[in-house]
This record gives structure tokens, C-alpha cells and sequence, in this order.
């Protein structure tokens, strides 16, 4: 049986050889960079007018010749809550293929469900306004995708996949969660995703730091718990490795989490922190995710 030192090493050997070319690791870094301005979240409710927000999540259509159509419905995931597929970017041959998902959040507001037709269209507005920006975000990251897929077809030789979906991992009457999932594979591949989530309450988007009260240090109880999960993993299973406390190679090792770290709010309200493909760990243990225990961060919250 292989001491971990080993398996170390043999990883390292296997991501020298196998890894992706430097080209494309900084294309995907750009991508991924680019369509980061942090996701936002809450756990307590500031305004009851746009509590009865509903949000719809559709696919942009698109008319290009090599597109395949497909309309699918997945059941309501809460009164507010339905997610429709309506279309696709789907290619295929015997070297390439891709099927890239674009989603566009759309909301509506019930005229049943807020008396106040003021508070209605106040909600409305900032339901709207958020939407537009994720949607904006959406459309450039795959947009540029599906570019840089068409660009890689002039290749006669190289063989790459193409994959992006979205799903809606957490849904509230209080917050709404969709996932973009990403993947690229060219010789190797590379996994990362984005989270959106909105207020259902205030309409709005927010931050990790708008969790938490004014001068907490928040970033250092996550980070801390976070080295911890990692630590105890490593010692229960001998598959699971991290970058961390290494002397090795030190500019590797997990410190801390930033305000741009994705993350997201489970259905049981409880943070959770992911990392891409390759951010904390060797890439073969794919987006590593670590869900805060809430009596970490209750003293810190607003």
C-alpha cells in the first residue's frame, strides 16, 4: 500500500505529464476570471414586498445552423421556483462535441401574491435588475466558450469536449441558487463552476461579507474550518489529498478564502464554500466543496 508521500509524488508525476498544455490552462483561467464578480447571498429577511418573487429560468435561443433544439420541463422546486430547457448548443463529430446550456433567469411576481402594486413594482424592478446581471455574466462566459469551440475545430488533429449546464441546487422562500457547471477536456480536462444566487426578499445579490456583522473576521473562521474539514479527510482516507501545510511545493498550499470565493446557501441555510478543479487539490479529486457547521459562523453573523 502506497504511504501518502508516494502517492504524492506519483501525482505530481502524473499532472506533469498529463496536464494541460500552459495555452490552455491560461485560456480557461481567463475565462474563468472573467466571469467572476462574486456571488451574493443572505440568511435574514430585510423586506417582505418582494418575498413572492418568482423566478423562471429559460435557455437563450440560438439560431446557428449546427444548434439542436430540445424543450424539456423539470418539476416546481418550490411555489416560486420552475426551471424550463428550452435549447442547446450541441456539436458532434468524431473529434470534437459540445453541448453547451444557456440559461436566462427571468422573474415575475405573482399580482395575487403583493397587495401593494408600489411594493410590487419596486420589487420587480430589482428582481429585474439582477436578473439582467446574470444574465449579462451568463452570455459572456459562454458566449466566449462556444467561440473558443468553434476556434479549436480548425484543428484537424486535436480532439476537445465542450460542456456547460446549469441546475438550481437551492431553492427558499428566501434565496434562490443556480449552478453554471463548466467543463473543457482537451487531452486532459478542467472542471469549474459559477454560483448566482438572489434575494428573494430584497430582490438583490450579495456578497459573502454581507452574511456577516461589520469588522467580523469571517474569512479566517472559514478558512480555519475549511483546513480542518481538509485535514480530517486526508487522515480518513488516503485517496484524498490537499494542498496543505506542504513543503513541497508551499506557493500551492491553501491559506484562506476571499470575498470572490464562489460559494452558495444549502437548503438547510448553511454556507458552502467551493473551489474549482485544481484550486486546493491535485485535479483528479475534482471541485472540492466544504460546508460550514453554523455554529462556526453564528457569532459572526448580522
Amino acid at each position: 500500500m502506497y504511504n501518502r508521500e508516494e502517492k504524492w509524488n506519483e501525482m505530481k508525476q502524473e499532472y506533469q505529464e498529463h496536464n494541460m498544455m500552459p495555452e490552455q490552462v491560461m485560456q480557461l483561467k481567463q475565462s474563468i476570471a472573467k466571469g467572476k464578480k462574486g456571488n451574493r447571498r443572505v440568511f435574514k429577511s430585510i423586506a417582505a414586498a418582494a418575498a413572492s418573487v418568482v423566478i423562471v429560468l429559460a435557455v437563450l435561443p440560438n439560431t446557428s445552423g449546427d444548434i439542436a433544439y430540445a424543450m424539456s420541463r423539470i418539476p416546481i422546486l418550490s411555489k416560486w421556483v420552475e426551471v424550463v430547457t428550452l435549447r442547446d448548443y450541441k456539436f458532434e463529430n468524431n473529434r470534437n462535441d459540445a453541448n453547451i446550456e444557456v440559461p436566462e433567469i427571468v422573474p415575475q411576481i405573482p399580482t395575487d401574491a403583493i397587495e401593494n402594486t408600489e411594493n410590487a413594482a419596486s420589487a420587480k424592478q430589482k428582481v429585474k435588475k439582477t436578473a439582467d446581471e446574470i444574465n449579462a455574466e451568463i452570455k459572456e462566459i459562454t458566449d466566449k466558450l462556444i467561440a473558443e469551440f468553434k476556434e479549436n475545430l480548425k484543428d484537424q488533429e486535436g480532439y476537445q469536449s465542450m460542456q456547460v449546464a446549469s441546475e438550481v441546487i437551492a431553492t427558499t422562500e428566501q434565496y434562490f441558487t443556480l449552478k453554471l457547471n463548466c467543463y473543457q477536456g482537451a487531452g486532459s480536462g478542467a472542471e469549474w463552476n459559477y454560483f448566482y444566487t438572489i434575494n428573494l426578499e430584497t430582490g438583490e445579490r450579495l456578497k459573502l461579507k454581507d452574511l456577516f456583522a461589520k469588522d467580523s473576521d469571517y474569512i479566517t473562521a472559514i478558512s480555519e474550518n475549511i483546513k480542518q474539514q481538509m485535514k480530517e479527510q486526508m487522515e480518513k482516507d488516503e485517496n484524498v489529498f490537499y494542498w496543505l501545510d506542504s513543503d513541497d511545493i508551499p506557493e500551492w498550499n491553501f491559506e484562506k478564502i476571499t470575498d470572490e470565493t464562489q460559494f452558495y446557501l444549502n437548503n438547510n441555510g448553511e454556507v458552502v464554500v467551493s473551489f474549482n478543479e485544481g484550486d486546493v487539490a491535485p485535479m483528479y479529486m475534482g471541485c472540492p466543496e466544504f460546508t460550514i457547521p453554523k455554529d462556526v459562523l453564528k457569532p459572526l453573523l448580522k
